[in-house]
């Protein structure tokens, strides 16, 4: 017999994206709210998605984990509705939520699309949660899992998928081979405020690209040094991102004798957008201008391993005992700050719960007990009304 679940709902957090050219300009004007920027120069970034049709991969991609998630949780006795709600595209996180309410569900447990801690991969996506609540006005009871790149079968896959992408005829041995992981660049006073005491974006990455080198040694007896590189920038050139960008870093390996350079984007669960065409097409071409072979390992989609460990952590929420109001395990209301805009208690989330110092940790690797590489279930607060027929 199944036991009965903490929680009526899982929803799958997306950033979204354009299915079609007539969606490029919207989807870009979301992504870019307050900025101020023309619609011409929406047209010109836009670019690379009009050179695939207006089409991102992404959301086909979130749906398919979708899919895998709710199979696997099933196979598990896990009995739940798993839904999509994206940030920036339809279906849009307060339509979800209303129409999740709308059936009779009050307890929903959210994941995000994204492993690591940081601002645009986790607190905003409680944010977007908080103030679909307040939008709403439903009495909803939803939590947000935190990050979740510790999970052994997360590097283990990135291994296992980048011993499967090497050609024959690469020495991994050489000192002209090269290992260098990558992820989405974000400003750096973002990686100095990711995690309860800061440097957790940086360090978590840090953290899974050793763990995965570590794999790749046992897999094939050879152990490499390695770089974590940065790519797919965007702001004013007057704000610091996390450097050096990936183009640079080809550069500067070419000139110091690289003739094949292992890419491994693990920043990303899936090759969308930022990974076929900022790597693919970009840093491919940067590559084949200073000589280099580019090797790009596949990211983790919805490989087996990697489902079924993201399932077995879900489910262990999913059927622990019914939440209960508090502060998260992980994040706190002074963690992972906008630097957009001021510090700030945002309506609906726990962004108001007991705060903790933000901590000036620099961007560098933290030690394995550090808490900046504690994971947890974080709270989204707020009191609406309830929903009608709402579950007991």
């Amino acid at each position: 017999m199944t036991a009965p679940l903490a929680y009526d709902a899982l929803v799958l957090l997306g950033f979204g994206g354009p299915e079609g050219v007539e969606e490029v300009v919207p989807f870009l004007e979301r992504v870019t709210a307050g900025r101020g920027i023309p619609t011409e120069r929406l047209v010109e970034v836009g670019q690379h998605y009009f050179t695939l049709g207006g089409v991102s991969p992404i959301n086909a991609q979130n749906r398919a984990l979708r899919d895998a998630l709710h199979e696997a949780l099933w196979a598990r006795e896990v009995p739940i509705e798993v839904v999509l709600a994206n940030r920036n595209s339809p279906p849009f996180v307060p339509d979800v939520l209303s129409d999740l309410a709308g059936r009779g569900y009050r307890r929903v447990l959210a994941v995000a699309t994204s492993a690591y801690a940081g601002y645009s991969g986790c607190r905003q996506y409680r944010e977007d949660l908080g103030l679909a609540l307040e939008a709403t006005g439903l009495a909803l009871d939803v939590r947000k899992l935190g990050p979740f790149f510790d999970l052994p079968a997360f590097a283990g896959t990135i291994a296992e998928l980048l011993v499967g992408c090497l050609p024959a005829d690469v020495d991994l041995a050489a000192e002209s081979t090269r290992l260098v992981f990558t992820t989405h660049s974000i400003p750096t006073s973002m990686a100095r405020s990711a995690g309860p005491s800061g440097g957790a974006y940086v360090a978590q990455h840090r953290w899974v690209a050793q763990r995965v080198t570590d794999a790749l040694a046992e897999a094939t007896g050879v152990t490499k040094p390695w770089d974590l590189v940065f790519q797919s920038r965007s702001g004013p050139p007057s704000m610091p991102w996390l450097e050096p960008d990936v183009n640079d870093a080809l550069r500067e390996l070419a000139a110091t004798g690289a003739a094949d350079v292992v890419l491994v984007p693990i920043g990303f669960l899936s090759d969308h957008m930022e990974v076929i065409w900022d790597l693919d097409t970009q840093a491919r071409q940067t590559a084949a201008e200073v000589g280099i072979r580019l090797v790009r390992a596949p990211t983790v989609g919805t490989h087996p391993a990697f489902v079924a460990a993201l399932a077995e952590r879900l489910a262990a929420e999913l059927r622990a005992g019914s939440p209960e109001p508090g502060a998260g395990e992980f994040c706190f209301g002074t963690c992972c700050e906008n630097p957009r805009r001021p510090a700030s208690v945002v309506p609906g989330t726990s962004s108001g719960a007991r705060g903790r110092p933000r901590g000036r940790g620099a961007c560098r690797e933290a030690p394995a007990g550090d808490p900046r590489l504690r994971a947890g279930v974080d709270p989204v607060r707020h009191r609406g009304r309830p929903a009608a027929g709402a579950r007991p």
